[in-house]
Order: C-alpha cells, then sequence, then structure tokens
C-alpha cells in the first residue's frame, strides 16, 4: 500500500503483525533511516536486528522469508533490515509476502528506487506492505523539522536560525541533526535545560555553511580540475565545511546530471536540457553532460553515498574519507575529459 509521511509514523509508532514490509525508498536516505529506527524502538529495547545485504538476497531471494520466519534464540523480537534495496530484490520480497508465516518485520531501504520501479510497483499493490516515498525536506518543511529536533535536544531556535541551520543542511536530516547536536553540547542544553540558541551561537560554532565554497569543491571535482580541488577543499576547510554536508550536496549533483543524461541519451538535445538550469550552472552542466556518459554517473553517485556511509560511521576517518573521493572523483573526470 502507497501511504505518506504521517500514515506510515503512525504505523510505525504502532506495528501489526498484518504488515510484513515496509519499503522506504527515495533521495532521503536520513529520513528513511530515522524512520527505520522509529521502529525498532516501537518493538520494544529488546529487538534483535538483523542486517541483510541486497546482493545476499539476489544470490538466495529464500533468505528474507526465512529471516522473517524465524524465532530468535532467546525469544526477542526481530526486525528484518534490507540495505539498498532494488528491482533485483523483486524475487525475494515476492516471497516473503507470499509465505505462509512471517512472524518478523521486514523494513527495506532503496534510495535509488523510483516509484515506477518493479519493487515499488510490488509493495503498493501488496496489503501486506507499506511504501513511502521519502523526500529531502525544503521549504517550510525544513525550517519545521530544524525546530522540531532542537526541542528533543532541549534548545529554543531563535531568529532566523532554523532557516540558516535548514538552509547549511541542505535537505540532510543526518546533517540537520549533527549541526543541532553541536549547538547542543555548546550551550549544555538538555530536554530539563532548555536554552536559547540565536545567531551569535550559530557562528560561534561555525554551523553555518558557506556555500560558494561549497559549489567550488563540487564543480571543480565533475569538471576533472586536479590542479585547483585541492585548494577548494581547503577553502571549504577554512569556512567551517564539513564532510557530510560535501558529499550529500555532491550526490545531488551527480543525480541531477544523472537525469539530464538519460533524458540526452533518449534525443533530447543537451544545449534544450541546459536552458532549465539556473543560469550560473549552464556551461558546467553542459561541459559535464558531454564527459559523463550513464554508467560513470552511476558509479559515482553510488562511491560517494558509500563515502558517506562511512563517515557515518563510528570511530571513522573524519572529513578526510569525503576530500579523498572528491579528490578520486576528480582526476575520474579528468580521464574523461583526456
Amino acid at each position: 500500500m502507497k501511504v505518506n509521511v504521517a500514515q506510515m509514523r503512525a504505523r510505525i509508532a504502532a506495528p501489526t503483525p498484518d504488515i510484513r514490509l515496509y519499503l522506504l525508498h527515495g533521495p532521503d536516505e536520513a529520513g528513511a533511516q530515522a524512520l527505520g529506527q522509529q521502529l525498532a524502538q516501537a518493538l520494544g529495547p529488546e529487538v534483535e536486528k538483523i542486517d541483510v545485504e541486497s546482493k545476499a538476497l539476489r544470490d538466495s531471494p529464500g533468505t528474507l522469508a526465512d529471516e522473517a520466519a524465524s524465532l530468535s534464540l532467546f525469544g526477542e523480537r526481530r526486525l528484518i533490515r534490507v540495505r539498498g534495496a532494488d528491482d533485483a530484490t523483486v524475487e525475494a520480497v515476492t516471497l516473503l509476502l507470499d509465505a505462509e508465516q512471517a512472524i518478523n518485520p521486514v523494513v527495506a531501504f532503496g534510495p535509488g528506487l523510483r516509484t515506477s520501479s518493479k519493487l515499488v510497483k510490488l509493495a503498493i499493490a501488496a496489503p501486506a506492505a507499506l511504501a513511502l516515498a521519502c523526500y529531502p525536506p525544503e521549504g517550510q518543511d525544513a525550517v519545521r523539522l530544524a525546530s522540531a529536533l532542537a526541542q528533543e535536544q532541549g534548545l529554543r531556535l531563535t531568529g532566523d536560525v532554523p532557516q540558516r541551520l535548514a538552509s547549511a543542511a541542505g535537505g540532510d536530516r543526518a546533517v540537520l541533526a549533527r549541526e543541532i547536536e553541536k549547538l547542543a553540547l555548546f550551550l549544555d542544553a538538555a530536554p530539563d535545560r532548555k536554552r536559547d540558541a540565536d545567531s551569535t551561537t550559530l557562528e560561534a560554532i561555525g554551523a553555518d555553511l558557506d556555500e560558494s565554497e561549497l559549489f567550488e569543491v563540487i564543480e571543480a571535482a565533475i569538471d576533472g580540475r586536479v590542479a585547483t580541488i585541492g585548494t577548494a577543499l581547503r577553502r571549504l576547510r577554512e569556512a567551517g565545511g564539513s564532510g557530510i554536508p560535501l558529499l550529500r550536496q555532491l550526490a545531488r549533483r551527480l543525480m541531477t546530471l544523472a537525469e539530464l543524461r538519460a533524458q540526452a541519451d533518449s534525443g533530447v538535445p543537451v544545449d534544450q536540457l541546459v536552458e532549465r538550469i539556473f543560469f550560473r550552472e549552464r556551461a558546467d552542466t553542459a561541459r559535464a553532460l558531454k564527459r559523463w556518459n550513464a554508467p560513470q554517473l552511476a558509479r559515482a553517485i553510488e562511491r560517494v553515498r558509500s563515502a558517506e556511509r562511512a563517515l557515518m560511521q563510528t570511530a571513522n576517518a573524519g572529513d578526510v574519507i569525503a576530500e579523498a573521493e572528491c579528490a578520486a572523483l576528480t582526476r575520474a573526470a579528468a580521464r574523461m575529459r583526456g
């Protein structure tokens, strides 16, 4: 069944045995992960989380139904989580939905899935599945999200701080949460210790991101400017930029190029496509479309997403992960240019 955000939140808050699959698809990976975490919390503090890779399901599609029907060793509730779900997992999901028994719910994350994909259509048509398209919050939705996350940390955002935080995060819930956590630590805020966060506080911790430096790095990487990428990364670092916003915006830029590349491959002239782009980005976009092909863009998107996931892990190498990926992408783009 297809549901909206409010409906999915309600069903996740009180999960019922008749729903075997929660499919969270679309570009807002952080929002989808937050919903998945809420589902785990609703199942209880002792829930056992079982992670299944989508590649394993392609090789052995019956694994998903088996895990959903299996009891845990000590009787705890289980939640089966599928990362990177795509149309290659349709057989596994079909077996899950057709199985005689499924006592453990499955939540599948498919950031690359579109509403026209086979897996999404299967979930929408199945009474035992819920499908939600997750999109990054924009405009007032992003501002409201900033205020809501801040309240959870004991913060009251004043003045234009909610707007500035939403803009700096670029619609990424994970980045937004990290910046709010910085504010809470700086002010020693907590749910039982309310604090006000104003523009002065925001500037003191450097949470506001300079978009010009960010844009410079992204375009240098995509354009293969090996001679300038190091300087661009240094300027971004000095301006207070960090790895996750950089990778997130880079992935969005690559996804936009991938969509335009698909239209160009279907016969739409590049000159006509770039007319839809903001005028300052038209020249860079035209060059990128003439250099990058669809498979190259798909690989780049996957690499950038993988780097972002690595940066979100505990005990990681820090922003050097993002900088190394940008440097690698720049070198690859330079080779395409010849």
